[in-house]
C-alpha cells in the first residue's frame, strides 16, 4: 500500500512538473512572439520616417513644379507672354505630357540597374534647372521648350516612387503608405499656391515679373531637394545603407512571404512582352488615366475658376489651398480604412462618386459657396482615387520586372489623362467649363465600368484557384485582392 502510495505521489509530480514546463515553454513562446512583433514593428516605423516624409516633400516639389503654370498665368504670365491667345496656354500645359508618357518606361526600367538613388538625383537636379531657366523666358515658344524638358525629366520620378515603396512593404500596407507620400505632397502642394502669392510680392525686384520669381524660386527650391535626395533617399531593401542586416532580412522575408517577389527577377524583352500581354493591366491604366483627368484639371484650373467666380489675385490663389488640405485628409482616411478591410474596389467607386458630385456642382451651381464646396469634392474624389487605382494594381501583381513596368505603363496613361485634362478645359468654355466637366465626368463613368470588370476578372481568378487549384501569378496560394 505504502509503494502503491508512492509510485501515485510521484506520478502526480511528474504530470505537474509536465504540466509546469509546457506552461513554462507557452510562456516563452508567447514572449519571444510578442518580441520578434515588437522588433517588426519597430523594423517597420524607423523604414516608415525614413522614407514617406522625404517621397512626401519631394513629390510636392513634383507637382508644385509642375502645375504653378495655372498660378503663374493668373499672377501676370499670361498677358505677358500673350498666352491668351488662341489655346496657347492650353498647348504650353500640355505638351509637357508627351515625353513624359513616352520616356515612362524606358526611365522606370533603367531605374534598377543605376538604383533609385542615382537616379532621382539626376532627374530632380535636371528639372530643378529647367524650371529656374522658365523665369527668364520671354516668348510662349521657350516656355513651350521648357515644358517639353520638365515632362523628360519628370516621366520617370513618380512610378518610380510608387515602385520603391512597392518594394518595401507587404500588400495589406501599401495603399496607407502610398497615400501618406502622395497625400502629403498634396498637401504641402497646397500650401505651394500661398507660398506663390508670397513670391508674386517680389514683382520687380531684379526688373524681373512676380511670375517669374516663382519659377526661379521653386526652382532653386527643386534643387536644394535633389541633394537631399542623394544623401538621405533609401534605394530598394536590398540595396539599403540605413537598417542593420538583421532587419534588412526581416523586410526581404517579409515581402516574400507576403508575394514571393523580394528578390529581382531578371528584366527581359520576353518578360516585359509577357507582362504587357494580360489586358487586365491595361484596364488599370485606363482607369488611373481616367482619375488622373480631374486631378490635373484641379491642379491647372482651380485659381482660374476662383478668379472666374469673381475673387482676386491674392484670394485666389489663397482659396486655392484648403481644398487640396482637406483632398489629403479625406484620401488619407479612405487608404487608411481600405488597409484595414483588405478591400479597394469599393473605396475606388465611393471616391469616383464623390468627384462626380464635385465636379456637377462646381460647374452647375449659381453660388460661390456652392461652387467651391463643388471644389472641395472633386479635389478630394480625384486625389483619392489615383492612390487608390494605383495600389489595387500593385497589390495584383508578383514580380519586380512586372511591377516595373506597370507602374511606368500606369502612370504613363496617367500622363494622357493630364493631357485630356488639361485640353478639355478650354479658354473659350470659361468660367464655367461645362464641356470638360461632362468629359471629366464621362471618364469616371470609364473608371466605374473598367473597376467591375476587373474585379469581377479577379474574383473568377481566385474563384478557380480555389475549385480548381489554379496557379495565380505564378505562386501557389496566392489571391486577389478586391
Amino acid at each position: 500500500m505504502t509503494s502503491s502510495r508512492y509510485s501515485t505521489g510521484s506520478v502526480k509530480t511528474v504530470a505537474s512538473t509536465a504540466d509546469s514546463e509546457a506552461a513554462s515553454n507557452i510562456v516563452e513562446c508567447d514572449h519571444v512572439k510578442l518580441l520578434e512583433s515588437t522588433y517588426e514593428r519597430e523594423t517597420i516605423r524607423r523604414v516608415d520616417w525614413r522614407m514617406l516624409p522625404l517621397l512626401g516633400l519631394l513629390y510636392s516639389v513634383t507637382i508644385i513644379d509642375r502645375s504653378n503654370m495655372g498660378i503663374a498665368r493668373t499672377a501676370g504670365m499670361g498677358t505677358d507672354l500673350s498666352l491668351d491667345v488662341g489655346n496657347r496656354f492650353s498647348i504650353a500645359s500640355c505638351v509637357y505630357f508627351v515625353p513624359y508618357i513616352l520616356l515612362q518606361l524606358p526611365t522606370n526600367l533603367v531605374l534598377r540597374y543605376f538604383g533609385a538613388r542615382y537616379c532621382l538625383t539626376f532627374y530632380i537636379f535636371g528639372w530643378g534647372c529647367v524650371e529656374l531657366a522658365s523665369g527668364f523666358v520671354k516668348t510662349w515658344k521657350e516656355l513651350v521648350l521648357c515644358r517639353v524638358l520638365l515632362g523628360a525629366l519628370e516621366s520617370g520620378f513618380f512610378p518610380a516612387l510608387t515602385y520603391i515603396v512597392s518594394t518595401w512593404y507587404t500588400r495589406q500596407e501599401v495603399q496607407t503608405r502610398i497615400a501618406a507620400f502622395f497625400q502629403t505632397s498634396i498637401a504641402l502642394s497646397g500650401f505651394g499656391a500661398i507660398l506663390s502669392y508670397v513670391i508674386t510680392l517680389m514683382k520687380g525686384h531684379g526688373g524681373l515679373s512676380g511670375w517669374s520669381w516663382i519659377f526661379i524660386i521653386e526652382g532653386l527650391f527643386t534643387v536644394f531637394c535633389a541633394l537631399l535626395t542623394f544623401l538621405f533617399l533609401p534605394d530598394f531593401p536590398d540595396k539599403n545603407r540605413f537598417l542593420t542586416h538583421e532587419q534588412t532580412e526581416l523586410v526581404l522575408k517579409r515581402v516574400e512571404l507576403d508575394r514571393g517577389d523580394s528578390v529581382p527577377d531578371d528584366i527581359t524583352f520576353v518578360r516585359v512582352k509577357q507582362v504587357l500581354g494580360d489586358w487586365v493591366i491595361w484596364a488599370h491604366a485606363l482607369m488611373f488615366m481616367c482619375s488622373a483627368m480631374p486631378g490635373y484639371a484641379a491642379s491647372y484650373f482651380t485659381p482660374i475658376i476662383l478668379s472666374g467666380m469673381g475673387f482676386s489675385l491674392s484670394e485666389s490663389l489663397l482659396l486655392s489651398a484648403p481644398p487640396i488640405v482637406f483632398a489629403a485628409v479625406c484620401s488619407f482616411i479612405f487608404a487608411w480604412i481600405s488597409d484595414k478591410a483588405g478591400r479597394r474596389a469599393i473605396f475606388i467607386v465611393m471616391q469616383s462618386l464623390l468627384n462626380i458630385a464635385g465636379l456637377l456642382l462646381t460647374g452647375y451651381a449659381n453660388g460661390q459657396a456652392a461652387r467651391y464646396i463643388g471644389i472641395f469634392l472633386f479635389s478630394a474624389g480625384s486625389s483619392g482615387c489615383m492612390s487608390a487605382v494605383i495600389s489595387y494594381n500593385a497589390n495584383n501583381i508578383v514580380g519586380q520586372t512586372k511591377r516595373s513596368v506597370c507602374s511606368a505603363l500606369i502612370v504613363s496613361f496617367g500622363g494622357i489623362g493630364g493631357i485630356l485634362g488639361t485640353t478639355v478645359f478650354r479658354q473659350q468654355d470659361y468660367p464655367r467649363y461645362i464641356p470638360g466637366t461632362w468629359a471629366t465626368v464621362g471618364a469616371q463613368f470609364l473608371m466605374l465600368t473598367l473597376l467591375a470588370l476587373t474585379t469581377a476578372t479577379y474574383a473568377h481568378r481566385n474563384k478557380l484557384s480555389v475549385t480548381r487549384g489554379v496557379i495565380l501569378e505564378g505562386r501557389p496560394g496566392f489571391r486577389y485582392i478586391l
